[in-house]
């Protein structure tokens, strides 16, 4: 892929743990805006599109501006909130769906910093691995086996390596989450559709970065989330059609890592 080739979700849970929670002013979100409609045209400023823009999208998600092989480091201390007890009951509520599910199958839509849009299937196996499919004409497959992210390119034949810890996303991989105890959350808020909770996380090799993740109001359910990465760009990912009584096949996650062993 262009730029970054090589490069998702590569969800998730790495070496480096989120910050923790303590006590401060709770910051405001914004109202979480609605996905764009298919075939609305993208901001003015874009210059990319199509597989350009999907590009733009996995280096918000994996901030891939930074080096591959750079060691994660530890993530630094941020402003946290206080939470209220209705903030808190939710929170609560949203860690234990988030542990519940060992296993999903469903699609998503992901939307680029340009606005570009591209679709596929995704599945997830706790703890660690996922797989992002994405439909044609996209070429790219993006899979974590635990460990590491890998980015196929099927047209051009080439994958790249990725440490999991990379992403902001790997706590949604794990097998237990407590977000109020495992994260540094920065805002909550509710309304009758959505639940939708603020995370930050500062790293010293990559910056600050912003997860915002929505949930059904009524049934705890993850909906999308959006990344913000440290040059303020967001990718937002929407997910549809999930289903937990599917077990993906365990060769869905695997890695050939003797492509890198030259």
């Amino acid at each position: 892929m262009a730029g970054s080739q090589g490069l998702l979700v590569g969800i998730l849970l790495g070496a480096a743990a989120l910050t923790s929670v303590a006590a401060a002013e709770t910051i405001p979100l914004p109202t979480p805006a609605p996905l764009p409609k298919e075939g609305a045209a993208a901001p003015a400023t874009s210059a990319q599109s199509g597989i350009g823009g999907l590009a733009a999208g996995l280096k918000s998600l994996f901030h891939l501006d930074k080096q591959p092989e750079a060691p994660a480091a530890p993530a630094a201390t941020t402003t946290t909130v206080a939470l209220n007890p209705t903030q808190r009951t939710q929170i609560d509520k949203v860690s234990t769906y988030l542990s519940s599910v060992q296993q999903l199958v469903g699609n998503f839509v992901q939307v680029g910093p340009d606005g570009s849009r591209v679709k596929g299937e995704f599945y997830i196996q706790k703890p660690g691995k996922i797989r992002f499919e994405y439909d044609p004409p996209s070429p790219i497959e993006i899979i974590a086996d635990g460990q590491s992210v890998v980015v196929r390119d099927r047209k051009l034949a080439t994958q790249d390596l990725y440490p999991l810890s990379q992403t902001p996303l790997r706590f949604l991989l794990s097998e237990r989450i407590d977000l109020a105890r495992d994260t540094n959350i920065i805002g909550v808020r509710a309304d009758d559709v959505f639940v939708t909770i603020t995370i930050e996380e500062r790293q010293a090799l990559i910056g600050t970065s912003r997860l915002m993740m929505m949930v059904g109001a009524k049934d705890f359910q993850l909906k999308q989330w959006t990344i913000t990465d440290p040059q303020g760009y967001d990718t937002t990912v929407a997910v549809s059609n999930l289903d937990t009584s599917k077990r993906p096949d365990p060769n869905l996650f695997k890695i050939d890592y003797t492509r890198y062993a030259q």
